[in-house]
């Protein structure tokens, strides 16, 4: 599954465009993911995707960069062998579409605005 583009506050995947943020798991979008702590992601934000076991989670951390990844997930991840990849969403969204096409099992969690 591709990302075909993203501009500030919208995604289209496939031919769908999407104004909230997303969760992308085994080639599913997951709309309109919202986490307890707004701009933190946590372990509890992702485990749908700490559950399905990707290789790789993308999380694309908003245009400028302000959501972050809690030190609780990353240990998460760490423990459950998944690498973790966090980028301004759009560089997100091309290391995602890279490591899509190269058959990697890859997740992604994408903050769409700041």
């Amino acid at each position: 599954m591709l990302i075909k583009s993203y501009q500030f506050g919208r995604l289209t995947v496939e031919e769908k465009e999407h104004r909230n943020d997303l969760k992308i798991i085994e080639g599913k979008v997951i709309p309109s993911w919202w986490r307890q702590d707004g701009h933190v992601v946590d372990v509890a934000d992702v485990d749908d995707i700490l559950a399905a076991k990707p290789e790789t989670l993308v999380v694309g951390r908003g245009d400028p960069g302000r959501m972050r990844v809690s030190d609780s997930l990353r240990a998460a991840l760490a423990s459950a062998h998944i690498q973790l990849i966090e980028e301004p969403t759009a560089q997100a969204i091309a290391t995602f579409n890279r490591l899509s096409e190269s058959d990697r099992k890859v997740a992604g969690a994408f903050h769409l605005t700041c």
